[in-house]
């Protein structure tokens, strides 16, 4: 059996999860491909029944009818009739809502537009509030009154090209967000983001990834954080709306092509592992993970310190890194060599194959490469690892 099929494409991996809905079922789904999965709500949401705004914008769509209704997505469509009816103002909605052009973004709206009992006058094919802005655009807008159920999403320009065109927009803020009541799960994943202790960040909206980012900004972090997410850390991101924040600041991310949890969790499963090639290295496979190494398709896992020296010696496989160079990657900032020595020991312990890794006398270390990946198949020497030139790297044929 393929390690992967075994132990999960995520084997050795940790993943930051910063949703706040849903965040159960997306965790789970990572740790059944084998993830460590560390969470922390970015944000929290403002519960229906206390929302004064929401009450606002409903109060004024069944006194003033709209002649254009956008619902964005089912759960806040739902949570807007269910909270309606709470306040006495159920029936009024449905009826201010079926007399209106009602647009309905995708299949999932369009079924909680029906389980209503209203019923959508129009949903683009795409999903995409792009063509639903177009379709309205080229309808003509001036002088009519447009309700936009929002959902703690930011549409860019979807506003203000509605105005422009002479449109009445009324927004209808569904699950506001705001500050999480415990911050600090928040900033123990921004702490451990920092020591690179995570190996994917995700995103399952724009407001939680401005979340962090102030929260970064507030604590004097946002260099160190930018510097992060920019080089090491994979961010994933559920879809290009929510990854706004992110690109303004610079940072590369990654989104499946559905722009949904599930296929989300299979992008991850693809780009992590190629972030971490096998290589041959003393007669067995190795791929050297965030927080375990997976040998001969078995995850071992490794203590924080021997992941420091093993993702060193990996930068350059098959070269000597000196003592010096391994202590300063050791967590804690030492001075003492012995330590290098000591977190070795245990590395070696821990990978279960100590030839894995090479001690060269008076010099360092170096994990033990296969000839053959190093320089087309001269002879390595007795011991299974890489000649030594006089640079201290890979003899040369």
């Amino acid at each position: 059996m393929h390690q992967d099929e075994q132990h999960g494409p995520l084997a050795g991996f940790t993943v930051g999860v910063t949703a706040a809905r849903r965040a159960e079922e997306f965790g789970a789904l990572l740790e059944r491909r084998g993830a460590t999965v560390l969470h922390a709500p970015a944000l929290r949401i403002v519960p229906l029944a206390d929302d004064r705004e929401l009450l606002a914008a409903t109060r004024s769509i069944v006194e003033s009818a709209p002649d254009v209704v956008v619902a964005t997505t089912a759960v806040g469509f739902r949570g807007w009739i269910e909270a309606a009816a709470d306040w006495g103002l159920g029936e009024r909605l449905l009826t201010a809502l079926g007399g209106a052009e009602l647009l309905a973004r995708g299949p999932k709206v369009k079924g909680a537009v029906r389980a209503a009992g209203l019923t959508e006058t129009w949903s683009p094919a795409s999903e995409s509030m792009a063509e639903v802005l177009e379709r309205l655009l080229d309808e003509g807008v001036a002088g009519r009154r447009i309700a936009l159920q929002l959902h703690g999403e930011p549409l860019p320009g979807f506003i203000e090209s509605l105005r422009a065109g002479g449109a009445e927009v009324l927004a209808v803020p569904v699950y506001r967000w705001t500050d999480p009541e415990d911050i600090a799960p928040l900033d123990r994943l921004l702490d451990t983001t920092l020591a690179r202790g995570l190996d994917a960040l995700t995103f399952t909206s724009a407001p939680a990834a401005a979340s962090l980012l102030g929260r970064a900004e507030r604590r004097g972090l946002l260099p160190e954080l930018l510097s992060a997410l920019r080089e090491d850390v994979l961010v994933a991101c559920v879809g290009p709306v929510t990854a706004l924040p992110l690109q303004a600041r610079g940072i590369g991310t990654v989104q499946p092509e559905r722009f949904r949890i599930a296929p989300l969790v299979q992008l991850i499963c693809q780009e992590l592992p190629a972030r971490a090639p096998a290589l041959p290295v003393a007669g067995h496979r190795v791929e050297i993970r965030g927080h375990a190494v997976i040998v001969d398709g078995e995850p071992r896992p490794v203590p924080p310190a021997g992941m420091a020296l093993l993702h060193t010696l990996a930068r350059r496989p098959g070269w000597v890194v000196a003592r010096a160079d391994l202590l300063r990657a050791l967590p804690g900032g030492g001075t003492d060599e012995h330590a290098v020595e000591t977190a070795m020991a245990r590395l070696r312990t821990a990978l279960g194959a100590p030839r894995l890794i090479q001690t060269v006398v008076k010099r360092g270390y170096r994990l033990a490469l296969d000839p053959v990946a190093a320089d087309g198949g001269t002879d390595g020497g007795a011991d299974g690892g890489v000649g030594s030139g006089a640079d201290g790297g890979p003899a040369q044929p």
